[in-house]
């Protein structure tokens, strides 16, 4: 009877539970596919974008530009936290730095890219963060697809990359 009630309330605790987490458990469940995962963050960008734009409209009264800071920067986090717990902690594998240490670099460096320019459109209303965060996610779809990869490692090797308009020569 004890070992009944002992399972039923540790049933009861983990569906209490898991209504708390976040955008994945990090149980190989299958359920969140990569296209899924990259068009969230496309639509995370997007949003980040319309806040900007209505943030520096300054058409809105003061609550309603708090209300488009707030989710302007909700987007952003969740950005962060795609790429925290879903790519770092689970797709991108530490196995691959020992077949090409070269391809996960480069994956590594568009992935903190990435955190970056989410974390400067936290910062900023300045929507060529948004363009170059939009070119991060899109850049780097293409080399965890491996499209793309020889341009990306190059980047990699080549220590950045730059925001768009932006750059030097060699």
């Amino acid at each position: 009877m004890k070992i009944k009630s002992l399972t039923l309330i540790g049933g009861m605790f983990c569906a209490m539970a898991s209504a708390s987490l976040s955008a994945h458990c990090q149980v190989p469940c299958g359920i969140y596919a990569d296209d899924n995962v990259f068009a969230g963050m496309m639509k995370d960008v997007d949003t980040i974008e319309k806040a900007m734009t209505k943030i520096n409209e300054g058409k809105e009264s003061i609550n309603q530009q708090v209300r488009w800071v707030n989710n302007k920067e909700s987007h952003a986090q969740s950005i962060q936290d795609t790429v925290a717990k879903y790519f770092l902690a689970q797709r991108v594998k530490t196995t691959e730095a020992e077949k090409s240490p070269a391809t996960y670099q480069a994956k590594l460096a568009l992935l903190h890219q990435i955190t970056v320019y989410a974390m400067k459109c936290k910062q900023t209303t300045d929507l060529q963060n948004v363009a170059a965060l939009k070119k991060a996610i899109t850049s780097f779809k293409a080399a965890y697809e491996g499209k793309a990869l020889k341009k990306a490692v190059k980047a990699a090797a080549h220590g950045h990359t730059h925001a768009p308009g932006a750059g030097h020569k060699h």
